[in-house]
């Protein structure tokens, strides 16, 4: 298994269907919940440990999941509320080695439930057009919100993989 990528990398169809859509939206929906449970009962040496060779702790992860779910609400109402905005990219590497890194794990996970009731009432509002709606992004260029959806539904269950992957190694 490769430990730096669990699930495989994201990919999809050319086609996104509204089908589609609705599942990748359940999945960002159920993250809190899986995220919580991906992380029951770790003791606090278990979560300063690297799910892989020099990768990021449990903790780390967790705090990084939040970071990226926030960074990418704000880019959606951006997009749904200007044409093409340019977004502003942020260094996750040194977001996860700044101090609120090393917080309890429930403060990360409070926030992403929050955020994340919020992010999906704001995605099963969107109407068909607006999946069309585009961010661009400096390094990689226009972003659909359709495929974004798809992208953080993947990223959730990616940083989640990490995480259950490494239990499953270590035999916690």
């Amino acid at each position: 298994m490769d430990l730096r990528y669990p699930i495989g990398h994201f990919t999809y169809d050319e086609t996104v269907t509204q089908e589609t859509i609705e599942n990748w939206i359940r999945q960002i929906e159920d993250l809190p919940n899986e995220l919580t449970q991906a992380i029951k009962d770790l003791d606090e040496n278990q979560l300063e440990t690297p799910y892989r060779p020099d990768g990021w702790t449990v903790r780390q992860v967790v705090h990084h999941i939040a970071d990226s779910h926030m960074n990418s609400y704000i880019r959606f109402k951006l997009a749904l509320t200007e044409h093409n905005p340019t977004i502003k990219p942020y260094m996750e590497e040194k977001w996860a080695d700044l101090p609120d890194s090393e917080l309890p794990v429930d403060i990360s996970l409070a926030l992403l439930e929050s955020l994340h009731k919020r992010w999906v009432t704001l995605l099963k509002a969107m109407k068909s057009s607006d999946f069309e709606k585009t961010f661009h992004h400096p390094e990689s260029g226009a972003n659909k919100l359709d495929v974004t959806i798809g992208l953080y539904a993947w990223h959730g269950r990616h940083h989640t993989a990490h995480i259950t992957s490494l239990r499953n190694r270590l035999g916690w």
